[in-house]
């Protein structure tokens, strides 16, 4: 017997916390890189905006607490809470393709 996929408000909040999850981190991705280069925050912050090669590999590197979500959840055995994370990673991936190779 096959268990269909039920979309339920834990997996909106999932999906919420997937999409939202990059944009907090690109702040804290760049602090991170600009303390381990020696370099001031508003530099790099600068280039994120000025530059599509930095603000793609920033961006990118922003996805990854999404990881950290989905294993907590999935520990936790909150299924429905993980396919949300995946769902909110995959909706942010347009994103991405847009920054990459359309503009």
């Amino acid at each position: 017997m096959k268990r269909r996929f039920n979309w339920n408000t834990r997996t909106t909040a999932g999906m919420i916390i997937g999409m939202l999850s990059p944009f907090i981190c690109v702040p804290l991705t760049i602090l991170i890189i600009s303390w381990a280069q020696h370099y001031p925050f508003s530099l790099f912050w600068d280039r994120f905006f000025m530059d599509l090669n930095v603000m793609s590999k920033f961006l990118s590197l922003s996805i990854i607490p999404n990881l950290v979500w989905f294993y907590v959840f999935l520990n936790r055995e909150r299924y429905d809470l993980a396919r949300g994370i995946i769902v909110g990673s995959a909706l942010f991936l347009p994103f991405i393709i847009y920054v990459n190779l359309i503009r």
